[in-house]
Order: C-alpha cells, then structure tokens, then sequence
C-alpha cells in the first residue's frame, strides 16, 4: 500500500514538474526587458513575438497586439489596457485573447477591429479613429494613421483602417506604428522618445524605407520590431546602419522578437 501511494505521489510530482515547464518555458525564453525612465517612474518594454509588446509602468500594464498564443504572456501581469491596431491576424488574434485575463482590461480598437471583435469583449472595448484620442488611467492615448503607399482601394492597409498609436505617458510619449509605410504623418511626428518601426515587405516598407522615415521624425529610441516578411527577417542590422550613419545620436535597440518559443 505505501510502494502504491509512493508511486501515485511521483507521477503526481512529475506530471506537475512537466506542466510547470511547459507554463515557465515562454517565460525563460523571452528577450530581457528593458527599462527606460519617466517621471513617474521606470516604464518596462517588454518584447513578445513580432508586433507584440507588454508596458509595465505605475502599476499599470498594457498590452500591444496580443499574438501568438497566451502561453507566451505567462508570467505577467494581466492587462490594464489592450492596444490592437489592425483586423489582419497578427495583430487581432481572437484565440490568443480567450486565453488571457481580459476581466479588467479596456480594449482601445479601430472602428474595423470593434467589428471584428468577439461579442464578450463588446462591453469592454473603447473605439477610437485616426486623429482621436483616449485619456486613460494616467495616459494619453492617440490614435494616427497607417497605411500602404500608394494609397488604393485594393491595398493591404488602407487609409483609416488601422491604428497607430502614441502613447503619453509619465512625460514620455510611445510611438507604435502598427502596419505603415514611410507615410507623411510618421515623418511629422514630434518629440518621440520611443519609437517601435515595422520593417517587412510586401505587406509595409522596407529597411530603407524605415531608415528614412525614423530619420525625418528622429525619435531619440527605436526599436525595430514586426520584421517578419515573405522571405523570412528583414535585415534589422543595416537598418541600425543605416540610421546611425545619418544621425548618431538615435539609440536604434535591436532585440529579438522571433526566439525559438515564439510563434
């Protein structure tokens, strides 16, 4: 009877030691977060997977583009605020939102998005349009437009569609690009401190594309992210060439948005 019981409580263990791994393993193989200072208090960046970032900053945590799956945002704090900017699957991803905690969380969306949307998020969503903005706990958020160059009925993000977003926070303000080309309203953003840039053809620009564009706005960080194209990763290094040749002083942060864990 106790070899039995003895038996039982070793599996018992080793299913849990499996299921504990499989919990802490996107975890352990997500790309260390960075902190960067505000005054009121450090905000956190934490990568994910191609147009996926968490904040963290004064107790609040937000969410850009969930994607990829929720085994992949094991271990953080569950979100205060949802950032989607587009309807295309790597930036709504109806089955990785179902397997979050969305209880407490407003969800800032497009108008295409909010249509989109599953119907048990209706109540919690906040729809903004280009040009508009949300005041919410602490922060600004504004949406601004991204698109295909040249602008077509036919193209795959077409104008008014899709959000951008800048995010105003603790004296910081956070420029997300979402799906864009090197368009007018990017290059005439003003006082950037962070900058995340997409840079993967055909569906936004290319590396030079993005160089160009990062350096008419000249955000005092970027981050390359959501560089995964048809032919695999754009070529992030001569991007941080590219910008720096022309202005130093931009901090171009290449991190890795495709571990082996990411989807």
């Amino acid at each position: 009877m106790k070899m039995q019981s003895a038996l039982v409580l070793t599996a018992a263990l080793a299913t849990f030691t499996i299921r504990a791994s499989a919990q802490t393993a996107p975890a352990a193989s997500r790309v260390a977060a960075d902190q960067i200072t505000t005054k009121q208090g450090p905000l956190t960046v934490q990568p994910i997977t191609h147009g996926s970032v968490v904040f963290t900053w004064n107790g609040k945590t937000i969410y850009v583009d969930p994607y990829g799956g929720a085994e992949g945002y094991a271990g953080l704090a569950a979100p205060d605020v949802v950032l989607i900017t587009d309807i295309h699957g790597d930036h709504l991803d109806p089955k990785t939102l179902a397997g979050l905690s969305l209880s407490k969380a407003l969800l800032v969306v497009p108008p295409a998005v909010a249509e989109k949307l599953p119907a048990e998020y209706k109540a919690q969503r906040r729809v903004l349009r280009n040009g508009q903005r949300l005041d919410t706990l602490g922060m600004t958020v504004a949406a601004v437009p991204m698109y295909n160059l040249p602008e077509a009925p036919d193209a795959m993000h077409t104008k008014g569609r899709g959000n951008g977003y800048v995010l105003t926070l603790g004296g910081k303000n956070v420029y997300l690009s979402g799906d864009t080309e090197d368009i007018p309203e990017m290059r005439a953003l003003k006082n950037i401190d962070v900058a995340f840039v997409c840079m993967n053809l055909p569906y936004t620009m290319d590396v030079q594309q993005a160089a160009q564009g990062v350096l008419a706005f000249k955000p005092a960080i970027v981050y390359p992210y959501h560089y995964r194209g048809q032919n695999g990763l754009s070529d992030v290094e001569s991007f941080k060439k590219t910008v720096n040749a022309a202005n130093k002083k931009i901090d171009v942060r290449l991190r890795n948005w495709y571990t082996a864990a990411a989807k």
